[in-house]
């Protein structure tokens, strides 16, 4: 999930979200315990996540026996709302952070699942081509949304530019940088912006697919990338509390974390997006 990038677009629709609710239903199951062989709907974004699940339909859910339903939303808030009252069985699309905020903010009662994939920030330059030969003084661009903003600052410190203070991580801004050893400025841009400011500052910390639709090629052309090792950002299939052991579920866990997938998501994305498992 491109963590905090479509919340604008997100809080929008919130305002048709009965009339999307009402389009988007499923199989009417009331309170009927799911079978393993009724059909399982899955809200998803389109990319990766729907076309990580539309391979999974048309490759391995057959031989498992699960009757796998897709159904694409380009909202943040649809999927959750929509699982939440059942009128899809899960959904794949956000990372862990975003699912408990909306939690709290919300009043829903969802769970994750299973951890798949990660897409990873990377920190890019025109004007060097090693991590090391970002110059002294030189300016880095950064997400000015508060979450990826956040967590850009904690990557460039994972990645040992900078230092944080401690105890600042969750909500770091540059305000929150104890050592800085290049003495390096940073420039807050919106995150969707940040492939084209590259012209104008040393480097800039670009989420995956903003990169991707840049042209750029996260494992290739970045100076350092963001790791799926005990990364809260990677993505996870969710579902309502209380349906974690539903069959079809847990069949299609299986599945989005199986050998097949993992060869699919390396071959297609080329480390714009990551397997986390």
């Amino acid at each position: 999930m491109r963590n905090t990038t479509k919340i604008t677009a997100a809080v929008l629709a919130t305002g048709a979200l009965t009339l999307s609710l009402t389009a988007c239903g499923s199989d009417d199951k009331g309170d009927t315990k799911a079978k393993a062989s009724d059909k399982l709907v899955v809200a998803a974004t389109p990319v990766p996540h729907a076309e990580i699940l539309e391979y999974i339909k048309d490759n391995l859910a057959k031989k498992e026996g699960l009757n796998l339903e897709v159904k694409e939303f380009t909202d943040y808030v649809t999927p959750n709302t929509a699982t939440e009252d059942g009128s899809v069985d899960a959904n794949y699309f956000q990372t862990t952070p975003y699912l408990k905020d909306f939690n709290k903010k919300q009043g829903t009662h969802l769970a994750s699942v299973a951890t798949v994939h990660l897409e990873p920030l990377g920190l890019y330059s025109e004007k060097a081509d090693k991590l090391d030969g970002i110059k002294k003084g030189g300016t880095i661009a950064l997400p000015n949304d508060a979450d990826n903003e956040s967590r850009a600052l904690r990557f460039l410190a994972k990645s040992g530019l900078i230092t944080l203070k401690s105890g600042s991580e969750a909500t770091a801004t540059p305000q929150d940088i104890a050592k800085n050893p290049k003495d390096l400025e940073f420039k807050e841009v919106e995150a969707a912006q940040t492939p084209r400011s590259l012209k104008d500052v040393d480097g800039a910390v670009i989420n995956g697919n903003y990169a991707i639709g840049a042209g750029l090629s996260p494992a290739e052309d970045a100076l350092a990338l963001e790791s799926t090792e005990n990364n809260e950002y990677n993505n996870v299939l969710a579902v309502k509390e209380g349906n974690e052991d539903d069959p079809r579920v847990e069949k299609l866990a299986k599945l989005l974390t199986s050998p097949e997938v993992k060869k699919f998501i390396e071959d297609k994305y080329k480390g714009s997006v990551l397997p986390s498992f």
